[in-house]
C-alpha cells in the first residue's frame, strides 16, 4: 500500500437542478438539504446533509446563474458529459460518485506530483469561504486507472480551511452503513483502491452490466435506504416480477379450471334433475 488509509469525505448525488436533488433526498430521507454554495471556477452550486461519522451528502447541479469564468473548467462529475446529462435527464437524480479524503501532514498535490499516472490532477477549489483542492481529470470527467473508473474510483480532496463542512452541518443522525462499487473490471478497481488505501471505505463486486456505485443508510428510526441499483439487483427485481406474474396467472387458470369444473358439474346435476323418468318396463310374469 502506497498511502496511508484514507477517510470518506463525501457522497456525491447529481441531478438536473438542485430543486430537484433536494426534492429527491427529502423524499428518500425525510431531511432538508443546506444550502452549500457556488464553485466559481466550475460553475456548478450544491446543497448538503450530515451524515455520522463527519462525512456529508453532496446535491450538485449545473448553476444556470453562474457568470462566466475567466478561465472555466470543465465541470465536475462529468456534469457536462451528453451521456451523464441524458442519464440524469431519464433517471432522475441519482449517485455518481464519491470522494475520499486525504488528511495533512501529507499533501496530495506533492502525492500527485510523485504519481502522475495514478492520480488525476489537483484542482483548487473554492466554495462559500472554504478552499481545498480535489483531483480531477482535464476533461472533468471521473478518475481512472487503467481505463476503469466510471464514478467507482473516488476522487481525492484536501481541505486547506480547518473545519470540515460537515462539522457546520445540522446533525441528521443518518449513518451510511455500506458502500459497494459494482465495476466490470472489478480487479483494477480493487487495485487501485488499494494502492489508494482506501479498501477499507468500498467493497468492489463484478457486474456484467454498467458501473454503479450503491450505498445503504441507517436512519434514526432504524429504517434503511439504499441509493443506487445494479444491473444484478434489477434482473432480480425482473424475475421476481415475473415469477409473480406467472404465478398470478397460473392462480388465475387453476381458479378458472375450478370454475369449469364446478359448473360441468352442476351441468350435469342439473340434467339428471330435468330428464323424465324412463317407465317401467319389466312386467309381472304369471306363475307356468
Amino acid at each position: 500500500m502506497t498511502a496511508s488509509a484514507l477517510k470518506l469525505d463525501h457522497l456525491v448525488i447529481a441531478a438536473c437542478t438542485l430543486e430537484e436533488g433536494a426534492q429527491f433526498i427529502a423524499s428518500k430521507f425525510g431531511v432538508e438539504t443546506v444550502t452549500g454554495g457556488q464553485h466559481p471556477s466550475t460553475r456548478t452550486h450544491n446543497r448538503l446533509v450530515n451524515l455520522w461519522g463527519g462525512a456529508y451528502l453532496e446535491v450538485i447541479a449545473i448553476d444556470p446563474a453562474a457568470a462566466p469564468a475567466d478561465s472555466p473548467r470543465p465541470r465536475l462529475f462529468a456534469l457536462d458529459a451528453p451521456a451523464m446529462q441524458r442519464r440524469l435527464e431519464n433517471d432522475g437524480p441519482q449517485l455518481v460518485h464519491w470522494v475520499a479524503r486525504v488528511d495533512r501532514p501529507k499533501s496530495l498535490v506533492r502525492w500527485r506530483e510523485q504519481y502522475p499516472e495514478r492520480i488525476a490532477p489537483v484542482a483548487p477549489m473554492t466554495r462559500a469561504g472554504n478552499t481545498w483542492g480535489l483531483t480531477v481529470p482535464d476533461d472533468g470527467a471521473f478518475p481512472a486507472w487503467q481505463g476503469a473508473g466510471d464514478g467507482v474510483l473516488p476522487s481525492l480532496i484536501q481541505w486547506d480551511t480547518p473545519r470540515h463542512p460537515a462539522d457546520a452541518l445540522p446533525k441528521t443522525g443518518i449513518a451510511l452503513k455500506t458502500l459497494t462499487g459494482y465495476h466490470p473490471n472489478a480487479q483494477t478497481i480493487a487495485e487501485q483502491l488499494a494502492w489508494l488505501g482506501a479498501s477499507h471505505l468500498m467493497r468492489v463486486a463484478e457486474t456484467a452490466g454498467a458501473p454503479v456505485l450503491i450505498a445503504q443508510f441507517e436512519l434514526p428510526d432504524g429504517s434503511a435506504v439504499t441509493l443506487g441499483e445494479s444491473a444484478e439487483s434489477m434482473e432480480k427485481a425482473r424475475r421476481a416480477q415475473e415469477e409473480a406474474l406467472a404465478a398470478s396467472k397460473w392462480r388465475r387458470a387453476k381458479s378458472r379450471s375450478a370454475d369449469e369444473g364446478a359448473q360441468e358439474q352442476q351441468f350435469a346435476l342439473d340434467a339428471d334433475e330435468a330428464a323424465p323418468n324412463e317407465p317401467d318396463t319389466t312386467a309381472d310374469t304369471p306363475d307356468q
